[in-house]
């Protein structure tokens, strides 16, 4: 079992939808910056949230 999150799934939403809502103008890095976090952490979340989206690509 990993252990809890210290973001709450509200932070994660609103993270992707800023990361969404820059794409083409921020990199990922940049948006991740602002927001505190390490860019491959909001890159994971925004791969998850593609996924359970269905728009991700699979295999």
């Amino acid at each position: 079992m990993g252990r809890p999150s210290k973001y709450t799934d509200e932070f994660r939403r609103d993270a992707v939808a800023l990361y969404r809502a820059s794409v083409g103008s921020r990199s990922i890095a940049s948006v991740a910056s602002e927001l505190g976090v390490n860019h491959e952490t909001l890159r994971g979340w925004v791969r998850q949230a593609e996924a359970d989206a269905g728009s991700a690509p699979t295999g």
